[in-house]
């Protein structure tokens, strides 16, 4: 699994979401991160950025809405509380991956020939 933070230069909300982030993975294994500087809005399209900062998961923006344009406006999150902030939870991001984790490994076994089939077999 890979994961790209996107944000545009000195993104006051950049480091939140990068500390956030950290504790969130701490102790997961395969898991890559990447940082991407969006300076351009083509770049913003190109990459899938609903806003500074961006996190995409595999590719996919787990925060986004249905249809929600490119953009390289400030972005804003509501946390668990409902309450706007700069980045998502700690427990909004292992959340986030945890449900992607269990997309990507149920795609791969329902591709693969199912239980056992995997490099652990199965669970």
């Amino acid at each position: 699994m890979h994961l790209t933070v996107l944000a545009v230069p000195e993104c006051p909300n950049a480091p939140l979401l990068e500390e956030r982030l950290a504790a969130a993975l701490e102790g997961r294994d395969g898991v890559s991160v990447s940082r991407e500087v969006i300076f351009t809005d083509g770049e913003a399209a190109r990459w899938g950025m609903h806003g500074s900062p961006t996190l995409l998961i595999d590719g996919t923006d787990p925060f986004a809405g249905p249809g929600q344009p490119a953009s390289m406006s400030c972005r804003l999150y509501r946390d668990d509380d409902g309450r706007a902030c700069g980045a998502p939870s700690v427990s909004q991001l292992r959340h986030a991956v945890e449900q992607a984790w269990v997309t990507a490994n149920s795609e791969a076994h329902s591709t693969t020939g199912g239980a056992g089939s995997g490099p652990r077999g199965g669970r």
